[in-house]
């Protein structure tokens, strides 16, 4: 079977699309069922979110019509939402959530993308463009060159096709918080090696604590921005997405 990034399972299918295709990538399942309002309002979000994520496929599992599951992982209230990895519930939440909670919590399921080895110079990332447009981790080491440089409008033209992908994304939200020049980026994230922002992090896990409205939102994104590139499972990095989830909420 080809992975679909959404499909619906039983309590005969369970074990095959969920448990076993977990050990390939991460399954997100929602337990839900037709007469649950919250469950009707959880699911478009979490469909579209995990459409635009890679490598994560999301199972939907009617609790009614398949209570020997819902028994057996415990459902008591719904929605329930549990992540599978490796044949085992690695992550979950319970009851209707934000967006911003609901794209945290997949992304942190994403698998890490592969670094490709890329020039060091602008001219060989333009190179590199010319020949490959879909260079995601180009198009992003670029954009990042252009807004260590000042060069703001630059960056976003290289940036926007990769507004979908969470480090474009967060790239993209630096580009607002310099424009906006309200001083909330930590300093310690300008000009900085992609291998060398996760020390920055502390830093801007602080300036999130202490911002509201637009600034913490864009600086969420700067956040999730750096932890996508960083490798998962890594204990300090798992710490400091703990420390992020508690600024966040």
């Amino acid at each position: 079977m080809s992975e679909a990034a959404v499909i619906d399972v039983t309590d005969s299918t369970f074990e095959t699309y969920v448990i076993e295709a977990s050990r390939r990538q991460p399954v997100v399942v929602d337990f839900w069922a037709a007469w649950c309002g919250p469950c009707r309002a959880l699911g478009p979000t979490l469909e579209d979110v995990v459409r635009k994520t890679p490598g994560v496929t999301l199972a939907k599992l009617d609790v009614d019509a398949n209570q020997q599951t819902a028994a057996r992982f415990g459902i008591k209230g719904i929605p329930a939402v549990k992540a599978f990895r490796d044949g085992r519930v690695v992550s979950e939440f319970l009851g209707l959530q934000p967006r911003q909670n609901v794209e945290r919590f997949v992304a942190s399921l994403a698998p890490a993308p592969v670094k490709e080895e890329l020039p060091e110079d602008e001219a060989g990332l333009r190179a590199l463009l010319e020949r490959d447009p879909d260079s995601v981790a180009a198009r992003n080491a670029l954009g990042r060159k252009l807004i260590g440089a000042g060069r703001f409008d630059e960056a976003e033209s290289v940036l926007v096709a990769a507004e979908n992908d969470p480090v474009g994304d967060g790239l993209r939200a630096r580009l607002e918080i310099l424009r906006a020049g309200d001083g909330v980026l930590p300093p310690s994230l300008n000009q900085r090696h992609p291998d060398d922002e996760i020390n920055a992090m502390p830093d801007l896990i602080g300036a999130i604590r202490t911002s509201g409205g637009d600034a913490k939102s864009r600086l969420r994104r700067v956040a999730l921005g750096v932890l996508a590139e960083q490798d998962r499972g890594d204990p300090a990095v798992e710490t400091l997405r703990s420390q992020l989830a508690s600024a966040l909420f």
